[in-house]
């Protein structure tokens, strides 16, 4: 049976604060809490799952990891116990008024010697299920945590694609790793390095890295989907009389013909001279978006000129 979604079992949105995810689960708490529902079994596998839902969506390492990976893929890679730890059941139920005991009850008395062992930590719940798991469990292998990190690149790298060299590690280590970049890759979208992520623990398979990518924004250049757009300024008798003009892509730059009668903010496009597409080969559109300049002063000879047009019709 698929779990729930931690937030649904909180109640509360994917984007809610640390605050409002605090105050859902303290109500859910007290409603479910087994001291409550005496007997109540339903009341008590509620309770079990909100507590869940709040060890993870309340670190912030393990919320996002849960963010990025969804329900199924996190529980593939986090155990109960990974769940658990360090999240502090002695200081939240005395801060509700109720006494940590209940998961001796719950869980049995693995939890209780557990919690005496690291009480002045306000009891450890990782460290019921450490005491709980059988010897065999203990000595599987398994898979190493995946790991998240950023990476920001330039609108040019995402057009034509690149490799970059990332220093990955913490405290005393680190090792580098190459990673190629694909053309046509946009802000949001996550590349997968298989077996790059922590290390297995008891010679379990290494997890694996995921970078999430970000395209910084470009000081000339918009993106749209694989489109590009530029704007160019052109003067008002440019727009009449039409004209070609020298424009910055991405390849350098290129001449454009602005059509006689080419009114503001027309776009001249120039086909497949945008950013490849990952899936199904080839480009999107690079767009010339046309700005009339109107000019804020005039000489005393083109405002005569200006006039006449006016008289004119123009």
């Amino acid at each position: 049976m698929p779990r729930r979604d931690y937030y649904e079992v909180l109640g509360v949105s994917r984007n809610a604060t640390e605050d409002e995810i605090k105050k859902a689960y303290r109500k859910l708490a007290l409603k479910y809490h087994p001291d409550r529902n005496k007997g109540n079994k339903e009341a008590e596998e509620r309770f079990k799952e909100i507590n869940e839902a709040y060890a993870v969506l309340s670190d912030k390492e393990k919320r996002q990891q849960y963010d990025t990976f969804g329900a199924e893929g996190f529980h593939q890679r986090f155990t109960q116990e990974d769940i658990f730890r360090n999240f502090n059941f002695g200081d939240i139920f005395r801060d509700l008024g109720f006494s940590d005991d209940i998961f001796t009850t719950l869980f049995g008395g693995n939890f209780r010697r557990g919690a005496r062992r690291r009480q002045s930590a306000g009891g450890d719940f990782g460290q019921f299920f450490r005491q709980g798991s059988s010897e065999y469990e203990q000595q599987m292998p398994q898979k190493g945590v995946d790991l998240v990190t950023d990476l920001s690149i330039s609108l040019e790298e995402a057009a034509k694609g690149s490799e970059r060299r990332l220093a990955l590690g913490g405290k005393g280590s680190s090792r580098g790793i190459s990673v190629k970049i694909p053309a046509g890759i946009r802000s949001g979208q996550k590349l997968r390095l298989a077996g790059k992520g922590q290390a297995g623990p008891r010679g379990g398979k290494a997890g694996d890295l995921f970078i999430q990518i970000h395209v910084l924004d470009h000081a000339i250049f918009r993106r749209e989907e694989d489109d590009v757009i530029v704007e160019k300024e052109i003067t008002f008798s440019q727009a009449v009389l039409g004209t070609t003009i020298e424009v910055q892509t991405l390849d350098g730059i290129r001449r454009v013909k602005v059509p006689p009668g080419t009114q503001n903010q027309t776009r001249l496009r120039l086909k497949r001279q945008g950013i490849p597409h990952m899936k199904g080969g080839g480009k999107g559109d690079f767009h010339v978006k046309v700005i009339v300049r109107v000019p804020k002063s005039l000489t005393d000879r083109q405002r005569e000129l200006i006039e006449q047009l006016a008289r004119e019709g123009l």
